[in-house]
């Protein structure tokens, strides 16, 4: 019998990754669409062969048969308080009233539990959803891959390719695991599909540190690459203050000093960077740094 998942945030990077993962699987992925999402993220979606349906989160009725006869719930929305808690509220209130057994969070992140309350904005959002999520009747599994190692090629400003260099803050020694997009979607959706999945998955297609950049750099170009010291995660934080005080930015989803928190975050060490899960699903190919910085 084929499992029916259900997929919401399907039309973004990783929820599209997500469901084209699940459908490899032989899954049938029902994707949850709002009416307003761009007509040919939707299309895009339909060639790949998910089932879709427009829908309003706030109709709880359409929403909760929308949900029936599914396995797995998974979430993959991406937003602030409105999406992480509100929709995506909605979304585990269908899925219980639909009497589905599982639901997989949008944490795909470091694991923020280790992490203070007040370091992350979007961690904080995370960790309240946690909470409700916690204390509703459906089994959850949160996937851990910390930061998204395709990050590595520009977004996350780490390697200073003109320069040869790699910035770290504070300790140059500290290591963060890093997952690819497409390894994290094709480990989600094999825990979708495993009706044993625990609470809790950590992966990571590899942990790093600065000094371990330095040398993959060295090795994949051929360069002499170097450490340059940023400053102290004290003094990061000071500088997050600064720029969220100077530029908020309230309703941007990745301003820059959320860019910034995700720095601290790694730097400072309080997540896990081994101990993993990665053999518990055969078959997925891990990319480790090396592999995508010699592309």
């Amino acid at each position: 019998m084929t499992d029916t998942i259900v997929l919401a945030g399907a039309t973004g990077d990783l929820g599209g990754r997500i469901a084209a993962a699940l459908l490899k699987r032989g899954a049938a992925v029902r994707a949850l669409v709002r009416a307003d999402t761009p007509r040919d993220r939707v299309e895009a979606l339909g060639r790949l062969g998910a089932e879709i349906v427009l829908v309003r989160f706030a109709d709880s009725a359409a929403m909760t048969n929308a949900c029936r006869g599914a396995s797995c719930v998974v979430s993959a929305l991406s937003g602030l308080e409105d999406v992480i808690i509100t929709a995506q509220g909605q979304l585990l209130n269908a899925a219980v009233s639909a009497g589905v057994p599982r639901f997989i969070p949008s944490d795909f992140a470091l694991d923020y539990r280790a992490i203070p309350p007040g370091l992350n904005r979007n961690f904080d959002l995370r960790r309240h959803f946690r909470r409700n999520l916690d204390t509703a009747p459906i089994r959850a599994t949160s996937i851990w891959n910390g930061g998204f190692m395709d990050m590595l090629s520009g977004q996350m400003p780490l390697i200073q390719r003109p320069i040869y260099r790699v910035l770290y803050w504070q300790d140059p020694y500290v290591r963060f695991p890093l997952t690819t997009k497409d390894d994290t979607a094709a480990f989600t959706a094999a825990a979708a599909l495993d009706p044993d999945a625990p609470r809790d998955l950590h992966i990571a297609g590899s942990s790093v540190s600065a000094r371990d950049l330095v040398r993959i750099m060295e090795g994949v170009t051929g360069e002499r690459y170097k450490l340059f010291r940023a400053g102290t995660l004290r003094g990061l934080s000071r500088l997050i203050g600064f720029t969220r005080t100077l530029f908020p930015q309230k309703g941007e989803v990745f301003p820059a000093w959320q860019g910034m928190q995700y720095l601290h975050n790694m730097f400072a060490g309080l997540a896990p960077a081994e101990g993993t899960d990665n053999d518990r699903y055969p078959g997925i190919s891990w990319t480790r740094a090396e592999d995508l910085l010699a592309r």
